[in-house]
C-alpha cells in the first residue's frame, strides 16, 4: 500500500471560479444532491476574527439571500462548521449561503445551531 500524504482544500467535486455574486466564488463541476455534505469552513480559534478560521470553503463561497447551502455548528470533537447542501445542485453552479455573522450584536454564532438561514 503507498501512503500519501497530499491535502486537498476542496473536495474533487468543487472549483473556485470567477463569480457573478462577487469577485471569485465556489461552484461545482458535477451535480450535487440536497443534503451532501460539503466539508468543514470553519474552524475555532480564539486568536482569528470572531473565533474562527476560515477555510477554503468558508473562504470562497459567497452570500445570497436565497442560498443553496446551509452552515451547521458542531462542537465535537472541536468547535467547527461544515456546510451541508439544502437543493439540488446542478454541475457548474455557484454555491452560496446566506451570511449573518455581520448581522449580529454578539458575533459568537458558534451556539446558533444552524448558523445561516
Amino acid at each position: 500500500m503507498e501512503l500519501r500524504n497530499e491535502y486537498k482544500p476542496l473536495p474533487d467535486f468543487l472549483t473556485i471560479k470567477k463569480s457573478d455574486i462577487d469577485g471569485i466564488g465556489l461552484f461545482t463541476t458535477k451535480s450535487i444532491n440536497k443534503g451532501t455534505q460539503l466539508g468543514i469552513s470553519h474552524l475555532y480559534n480564539e486568536f482569528f476574527p470572531d473565533n474562527y478560521l476560515r477555510l477554503p470553503l468558508g473562504g470562497f463561497i459567497n452570500h445570497h439571500d436565497m442560498p443553496n447551502c446551509i452552515a451547521k455548528s458542531y462542537v465535537e470533537p472541536h468547535k467547527h462548521i461544515k456546510l451541508f447542501t439544502i437543493k439540488d445542485i446542478i454541475a457548474g453552479e455557484e454555491l452560496t449561503v446566506k451570511y449573518i455573522i455581520n448581522k449580529l450584536e454578539n458575533p459568537r454564532w458558534e451556539f446558533n445551531w444552524e448558523i445561516s438561514q
